[in-house]
């Protein structure tokens, strides 16, 4: 039980049955008992821990990708830095940093962040004090200017809806009350459903598929300003080309949980179908899918994670070849997570990415 319970049981009792991304909205962003609402869900004392936190050479390596794609593109005197989610600012101060001697970058560039959490604003402005960031709600208040966005574990968290094949129809996944009164999955009638049409071919009955409404009409916002104005997109996160099967999951001091056990109290995320974060990017051409390893080695992660071994030792040494480890290698986060990039027609990849 949380508090939130009530709250949603007696919204199920009036209403009937809750989409999957009517709760996971709910849990994560209710005003009072909301998990991202009411805390600082990252670190050792939190939840769960992103990439900038395990290691300041991603968030280095990431900033002097779109600043190389900021001069291929002819160093444009005005342009927007912009973080989606950026968690406490850790990998805007990195990519800041690293940025900082590029000749011309700080000049040209303001720093933007989305994000809803009153929480992590207030992480935001401690460690990102010296820059003067402007936060936005949605990425449609950003300024109309060539945009350098990173997107780092942002889309995961975004509400999804499942679905389940039965023939040629599908039955959307709800949540509702079982018989004892206890929160529990079901499934509505089923029905065709246009949007998943394309999916017929590589689906079984029973087969989940996952839908993300929120994250492509995301994508094709930041497709539509980077193809109108110029600049590049990152989108780091884990998932795959195509979605197929639950994979919702929740997650309380690093520990997996039943999603539907105290409902606020934890994580929620789900892959992130790559495929159809692609297909909305239109206008703006999208780089091939890589995985996250890969781009890191691209860019040089070995030879900066030797430089910085130079100056270490004893645990500290051995933590920082363990965070080497963790953001490449297979089986860790090298190719659990993904890189997609989003450029203008016919502009040069961001270094560490294909076209």
């Amino acid at each position: 039980m949380s508090p939130l319970t009530d709250t949603l049981t007696a919204r199920i009792r009036a209403e009937g049955p809750m989409s999957v991304a009517d709760w996971m909205a709910t849990c994560l962003w209710h005003p009072e008992h909301g998990y991202y609402a009411t805390r600082d869900p990252l670190g050792a004392a939190g939840d769960f821990t992103t990439a900038p936190e395990i290691s300041q050479m991603f968030g280095e390596l990431v900033g002097l990708s779109l600043a190389q794609a900021w001069m291929d593109q002819g160093s444009p005197t005005k342009a927007v830095l912009a973080e989606l989610g950026p968690g406490r600012g850790t990998l805007m101060a990195d990519i800041l940093r690293a940025t900082a001697r590029v000749p011309g970058f700080h000049d040209a560039i303001s720093v933007h962040l989305v994000e809803a959490s009153p929480a992590l604003r207030a992480r935001q402005a401690e460690t990102l004090a010296d820059h003067s960031p402007t936060w936005h709600d949605t990425v449609s208040s950003l300024p109309e200017a060539p945009l350098l966005v990173v997107a780092n574990e942002f889309f995961d968290a975004l509400p999804i809806r499942q679905f389940q094949r039965d023939g040629d129809g599908w039955r959307e996944r709800m949540i509702g009350r079982g018989e004892d009164g206890a929160l529990t999955f079901g499934l509505t009638d089923a029905l065709p459903r246009e949007e998943l049409a394309h999916r017929i071919e590589d689906t079984r009955g029973g087969d989940i598929v996952e839908t993300c409404g929120p994250a492509s009409a995301i994508v094709t916002a930041l497709g539509a300003r980077i193809a109108a104005h110029g600049g590049a997109g990152l989108v780091v996160d884990y998932g795959d080309w195509r979605s197929l099967g639950d994979t919702l999951q929740a997650v309380r001091r690093h520990e997996s949980v039943p999603p539907l056990d105290a409902p606020g109290t934890a994580d929620l995320t789900a892959h992130v179908d790559f495929e159809a974060l692609a297909s909305a990017a239109s206008p703006a051409r999208t780089t091939r899918l890589t995985p996250q390893g890969v781009f890191l080695e691209r860019l040089g992660i070995t030879a900066r994670a030797q430089a910085l071994a130079r100056k270490l030792e004893g645990e500290a040494l051995e933590a920082h070849i363990a965070a080497h480890h963790r953001l490449t290698h297979p089986g860790q986060m090298g190719t659990v997570f993904k890189v997609l990039g989003l450029t203008p027609e016919g502009a040069a990849p961001p270094p560490g990415l294909d076209a």
